[in-house]
C-alpha cells in the first residue's frame, strides 16, 4: 500500500520524556502530534541523507502502524481494527535546530519534516498481535542504543487512532509513527543501523553525509 500521510506521535515513553527535559524540551503532558510528507521515507537499503550544515541528525526508533483508513471519530474500541501492516522506523530529527525554533517559540516543521526524515521498513501484515506487547531494538555500528517497550507507552496505539481521527479523517495508507522511548543520539557518515523485534523483522541502513 503506498504511504499517504506520516503522522508522528512525541513524548509518548516517560523515560524519554526525562530524557529531553535534559535536551532542553519541557514536558507538557499533552499528545503531541506532528506530520512528515511522504517524500520524508526512506526505505530499507536506501542512504539515510545527513543534511550538511544543519547540525547533528539524531535518531528515534518507533513502532510504526499503518491504516486501512476509518475515517473520522474512530471509537477507541474500534480503533484496532483500522490497523493494516506494522514495521518498524527512525523519527529523524535536525535536534540543535528544534531546541533553537522551540526557544524562540516558532514551528519546528523544517527539523523533523524534511526529506528524508523518515526511515520504514517493510510493513507486514497486522495479525491481530497485541500492540502493547511488543519490544524492538536499535543498534547503530553493532552498539544496542535504544530498547523499546510498546507496554510503556503513555498513549497506547489504539488511543493515538482515536486522537488522530478527532481531527483527521484517516484514509488508507496514513502511517503513525507512534514515538520512541530513551536512548536517542545523533548519527554521523558511514554509521550503519540496525532495527529489529521478533514478528515484526529487521530492517538496515547506512548514513550518508550530502555533498551539498
Amino acid at each position: 500500500m503506498r504511504i499517504n500521510r506520516i503522522f508522528c506521535i512525541g513524548k509518548n515513553y516517560a523515560d524519554h520524556v526525562a530524557e529531553l527535559a535534559h535536551l532542553g524540551h519541557a514536558a507538557d503532558g499533552d499528545c503531541v502530534v506532528f506530520m512528515k510528507p511522504a517524500s520524508a521515507a526512506v526505505h530499507e537499503g536506501e542512504p539515510i541523507p545527513l543534511p550538511r550544515h544543519r547540525g547533528s541528525v539524531h535518531y528515534e526508533a518507533e513502532l510504526v502502524v499503518m491504516l486501512t483508513g476509518g475515517g473520522r471519530n474512530i471509537p477507541l474500541k474500534h480503533a484496532l481494527s483500522s490497523v493494516a501492516g506494522l514495521t518498524l522506523g527512525l523519527d529523524l530529527t535536525l535536534r540543535e535546530l528544534q531546541t533553537e525554533l522551540k526557544n524562540k517559540g516558532k514551528p519546528w516543521e523544517i527539523a523533523k519534516s524534511y526529506d528524508g526524515s523518515a526511515a520504514l521498513g517493510d510493513f507486514k501484515p497486522y495479525l491481530e498481535q497485541d500492540l502493547q506487547k511488543l519490544e524492538f531494538s536499535l543498534h547503530v555500528n553493532g552498539e544496542l542504543r535504544q530498547q523499546g517497550r510498546t507496554r510503556e507507552m503513555l498513549y497506547p496505539v489504539a488511543r493515538q487512532i482515536h486522537i488522530l481521527s478527532q481531527s483527521w479523517a484517516l484514509q488508507p495508507g496514513d502511517v503513525i509513527f507512534t514515538g520512541t522511548p530513551k536512548g536517542v543520539g545523533p548519527l554521523a557518515h558511514g554509521d550503519k543501523l540496525v532495527l529489529a523485534s521478533e514478528g515484526i523483522g529487521e530492517f538496515r541502513w547506512t548514513c550518508r553525509q550530502e555533498k551539498k
